[in-house]
């Protein structure tokens, strides 16, 4: 029998207020909570995975470690990069087109549909939904 990964149940992060990371989280990216105990909270992301949060007393932000998020279009990537500058007051890194730290300082990088490729995202109903095609390059 050979190991078949399927994708990514979850992603872990530290931060140093939970309520504060669920606020921020809900605002930028209208994540729909699961749910929430005593310094910790989960998010729904995609059809099969969460975002856990975990409240720890000292934060060890890292420069490379990251995780990253699809949006759907260059419109809601813009939307993002604006709340993220303009009402959070947080810098992108330069060279990317939506990389950031989050006021935890956790490392989030942000694409959208177009930045990847799709054939691997065929599976997921949001691109079944856009109704895009791929011609058969025979």
């Amino acid at each position: 029998m050979s190991v078949r990964v399927y994708g990514i149940n979850h992603i872990a992060i530290e931060v140093d207020d939970v309520a504060k990371a669920v606020a921020f989280y809900q605002d930028v990216f209208q994540l729909e909570k699961m749910e929430e105990g005593e310094g910790d909270a989960f998010f729904k992301i995609g059809a099969h995975q969460f975002l856990a949060l975990f409240e720890v007393e000292k934060l060890h932000p890292d420069r490379t470690r990251h995780f990253g998020l699809i949006v759907r279009d260059e419109a809601q990537l813009e939307e993002v990069r604006k709340k993220l500058t303009k009402k959070y007051g947080l810098q992108l890194i330069p060279g990317f087109r939506c990389d950031f730290h989050d006021p935890f300082g956790n490392r989030i990088q942000v694409v959208d549909l177009h930045d990847e490729s799709l054939v691997w995202l065929l599976p997921y109903q949001e691109v079944q939904k856009a109704g895009l095609k791929f011609s058969d390059s025979k």
